[in-house]
């Protein structure tokens, strides 16, 4: 039996190599491949590889090398038409009648690729020529060099009507209609597909031109435009620039997922050869297994307006079913008004290099989806909390990551919301040896409160309280638990606060700070005990009073949150003022509401009772 090229290339791009061999060899990561002890001969030193990118495995022991269909035919000692037919079962793929038709549709195929590579020369040509000039002005107000533009082949489509359809007379106008760069309209001739248009052309895995997206120069709708589905262009299955970054991705160890054309563009420029883009449309499960045989958690970089989140989170629901260990997305998004294009022109290559560093896994992003703000006020509100993420992850077929991403979510519940009931320990931490200094200072009003660095003292400051005064927990622990840390290192010692006193009820804070350090936070602790900030805040040290300490802890934490919502609130009179629309309106009315309320908690503790709170803090 003779199986065409498309069939074959389908069938392996269904396939994932990986998973094939892992049936028979016990595969480990390392890197961007996969090593085993190798089926064909014996050893017992691994010298097997699998390359998932790359599509082939190879050992280096005994020389075998083959792809998907290859690998099966010598493990099972089949046929190659054999192996081909019990592939094509698992992938769901029907076996061709491979016919005198069934060839000249290849040869037709063929004929395809062919009309749609000389379209992409044609458009080449023209880019260069007299009429290309406003698609060359455009270019160039974007930033491109002619380097770039010669690598990604930009093109310029014509603004009269029939001027490909002339060029390429060789081809049969069908064949150019089915090839998606004519139109026929019921009465009339032919026309081209894109006119007066800046033209990008897409490619398959290989490189081979299959398809192009289009740019508007003129007052045309759409601005964007892609090719129609054809017998070779498929967008749900394709990835604009993947056939350039397969290649830069093992270097980087990811792919970066971002909008548009010109957003990759930019950042191969830029030095991030390892960006793709879907075509105009949200990320569809194919193009999701695409990533994933290059890539074993991509990146998906979103816009950081409403549009961003919408698009992040219906990313995030639409991978669920297909997670499998191992293989993930992670989530990065960039500020508010900017995409990859503009962030890079405004500020640098490492302005991105940050965003991209710091994107969250997807099931940080599901918890910050799915846990309203109010979930801990009750264990109710906290079941029902819980019992949202058990639906949520009930969505994910394989049984093993299903498992650890309920354990995961109920571990992180709990954590953040841990359950009062401890024994009170009114006099913990005041007493017996303790690991901090005493520190002396000037007296001031409780309204001056302040500490170097502003907020990431306060940060510091509401740690230090209560890793000196656990017994306080009792009565904050749910603003304890609320707080955002703007540092990493920071976030994990309250975590590990929560769970120390949670484990052991009654420590005091001599015994806290031994049970953290003996868990690897001594040198953070050290740190945070040379801040400064117990020289300038006496209500935190251990020898205060626990009323002083809850009193000035209370006050850090107002402070904290009017501060959070004053750049909450300038962030949202910038959007507002760039784009006047109603949910950003409201975003500025609801922000000065909540931040008029926290004004009121702040005026409430300015006016405690002086003499009880006099000097405890110290500016």
């Amino acid at each position: 039996m003779t199986f065409t090229p498309e069939f074959l290339g389908e069938l392996r791009d269904r396939l994932s190599l990986a998973e094939v061999v892992g049936r028979r060899v016990q595969l480990t990561r390392s890197g961007r491949e996969l090593h085993g002890l190798c089926p064909f001969h014996n050893e017992k030193t691994p010298s097997f590889t699998v390359s998932e990118d790359k599509g082939f495995y190879h050992c280096f022991g005994c020389g075998a090398h083959g792809d998907v269909v290859e690998f099966v035919r010598r493990v099972d000692g089949l046929s190659f038409p054999e192996a081909v037919e019990k592939l094509a079962g698992e992938a769901s793929l029907a076996l061709p009648d491979v016919t005198p038709a069934m060839r000249r549709t290849a040869a037709k195929q063929a004929s395809l690729n062919e009309a749609v590579e000389a379209a992409a020369r044609w458009y080449e040509a023209r880019l260069s020529g007299p009429d290309g000039e406003p698609a060359r002005r455009y270019l160039r107000e974007r930033g491109l060099s002619e380097a770039t533009i010669a690598r990604f082949r930009l093109g310029y489509a014509p603004r009269a009507r029939a001027a490909l359809n002339t060029a390429l007379g060789r081809f049969p106008a069908p064949l150019l209609r089915e090839a998606g760069l004519l139109v026929q309209p019921e009465n009339g001739d032919s026309f081209d597909y894109f006119r007066d248009r800046v033209m990008f052309p897409i490619g398959d895995r290989q490189g081979r031109v299959i398809g192009f997206g289009a740019r508007a120069l003129g007052d045309i709708k759409p601005k964007y435009l892609n090719s129609p589905e054809t017998p070779l262009f498929h967008k749900g299955r394709v990835l604009y620039n993947l056939a350039l970054a397969r290649e830069a991705a093992r270097d980087a160890g990811t792919l970066v997922v971002v909008e548009g054309y010109m957003d990759v563009i930019t950042m191969v420029e830029a030095g991030f050869g390892h960006a793709v883009a879907p075509l105009g449309t949200a990320l569809a499960e194919t193009q999701m297994q695409l990533l994933w045989r290059f890539a074993a958690e991509p990146i998906l970089c979103f816009d950081g307006d409403a549009a961003g989140l919408r698009a992040a989170q219906a990313a995030a629901d639409r991978c669920l079913p297909l997670l499998k260990p191992g293989y993930s997305l992670r989530f990065a998004f960039l500020p508010a008004g900017e995409d990859p294009d503009s962030l890079i022109r405004r500020a640098g290559a490492a302005a991105l290099a940050e965003v991209l560093a710091s994107a969250s896994p997807l099931a940080e992003v599901l918890w910050r989806q799915a846990r309203p703000d109010e979930a801990g006020t009750t264990p109710e509100r906290r079941a029902a909390v819980q019992a949202g993420f058990d639906k949520l992850t009930g969505r994910i077929a394989d049984p093993l990551v299903r498992e650890h991403y309920r354990r995961w979510f109920k571990d992180r519940l709990w954590q953040a919301y841990a359950p009062k009931g401890r024994p009170p320990a009114a006099q913990a931490g005041s007493g017996g040896a303790s690991p901090v200094g005493r520190g002396r200072g000037v007296r001031a009003p409780l309204s001056r409160l302040r500490s170097p660095r502003k907020g990431g003292q306060r940060e510091e400051l509401l740690l230090l309280t209560l890793l000196f005064h656990p017994g306080l927990l009792d009565r904050v622990t749910e603003d304890f638990a609320a707080i955002e840390f703007s540092r990493p290192e920071l976030d994990k010692l309250r975590q590990a606060i929560l769970e120390e006193t949670f484990r052991n009820p009654g420590l005091d804070g001599t015994a806290l700070a031994h049970h953290l350090s003996a868990n690897g936070f001594a040198n953070l602790i050290s740190a945070l005990l040379g801040s400064g900030c117990l020289e300038r805040n006496r209500f935190a040290r251990p020898e205060a009073a626990p009323e002083e300490a809850l009193a000035g802890w209370r006050h850090v934490l107002a402070r904290q949150r009017i501060a959070s919502l004053q750049a909450e609130l300038r962030a949202a009179e910038a959007r507002l003022a760039e784009q006047t629309t109603e949910e950003n309106f409201r975003r500025v009315q609801a922000l000065k509401e909540h931040l008029a309320a926290r004004r009121g908690d702040e005026a409430f503790l300015d006016e405690l009772d002086a003499d009880k709170l006099r000097g405890i803090v110290l500016g």
